[in-house]
C-alpha cells in the first residue's frame, strides 16, 4: 500500500520549520511522496490574505529542488477561495484509491481538529502526523482523530518571525532556504506595518 503525506498550510513563506517537520514526517512514516499543497486561504485567518499564490509556489519549489519524492502541488490555488482540508484529502483519495494518506500538521494545529469543516468525515479518510513545536508538550489525539506525534528537530522559526523581519529589512539567514530569501527580499512582499 502506498503511504502518501500531505502538508497543508499557508507557507507564507516556507521555512526551515516546515522543511523540519517535513523530513521528519518523511523518515518517520517511510512515505512514497510527500505533497506540499498551499491554501488558497486558510478558513483560520479570513481577514489575513497570504502572498500572492504565484509566490508562494515559486518559493516552494525553490526550497524543495533536489527533494526527491517531494512535490508541489497546486489544488487548493486551483480551487480558490476558502481551502477546506477535507476538499483536498477528497481531491487526493480519488487520485490514490487505497493508498493510506498521512495529514502532517503543527501541534498548534491539532488542538483545533474538531473544529475543522467535515472533521469527522476527515479523521475517517486520514491520519495524522502531528509535529510538537519547541518547548510544548505532545499532544494527544482524541477520538475520532487518529494519527502519531512525529519528533522533529525543535526550530524556534515560524513564518510570521520570516514576515516580520523582511518588512523591517533584517537578515532572514538560517530560517529559511537562501534561494527563498533572496527571492522574498528581492520581491518586497512584506511590509512594515
Amino acid at each position: 500500500m502506498e503511504r502518501i503525506g500531505l502538508f497543508g498550510g499557508s507557507f507564507n513563506p516556507v521555512t526551515y520549520g516546515h522543511l523540519c517537520m517535513a523530513r521528519a514526517a518523511w523518515e518517520a512514516l517511510e512515505l512514497q511522496r510527500l505533497y506540499f499543497i498551499p491554501a488558497s486561504q486558510s478558513p483560520f485567518k479570513p481577514h489575513s490574505p497570504p502572498a500572492p499564490p504565484a509566490l508562494r509556489l515559486r518559493w516552494l519549489r525553490l526550497a524543495l529542488a533536489g527533494w526527491s519524492g517531494c512535490v508541489v502541488d497546486d489544488v487548493e490555488i486551483r480551487r480558490g477561495g476558502i481551502s477546506y482540508t477535507v476538499d483536498t484529502v477528497a481531491e487526493f483519495r480519488r487520485r490514490y484509491p487505497g493508498a493510506e494518506l498521512f495529514w502532517i500538521l503543527g501541534a498548534d494545529q491539532a488542538c483545533t481538529l474538531p473544529q475543522w469543516h467535515a472533521a469527522e468525515t476527515l479523521a475517517e479518510w486520514v491520519q495524522f502526523a502531528v509535529c510538537p513545536r519547541p518547548g510544548q508538550p505532545a499532544p494527544a489525539l482524541s477520538p475520532p482523530f487518529r494519527g502519531r506525534v512525529i519528533e522533529a528537530p525543535a526550530m524556534g522559526v515560524s513564518a510570521s518571525l520570516v514576515r516580520q523581519r523582511a518588512a523591517a529589512g533584517l537578515s532572514l539567514e538560517g530560517l529559511l532556504p537562501a534561494a527563498v530569501a533572496e527571492d522574498l527580499m528581492r520581491e518586497k512582499i512584506y511590509h512594515a506595518p
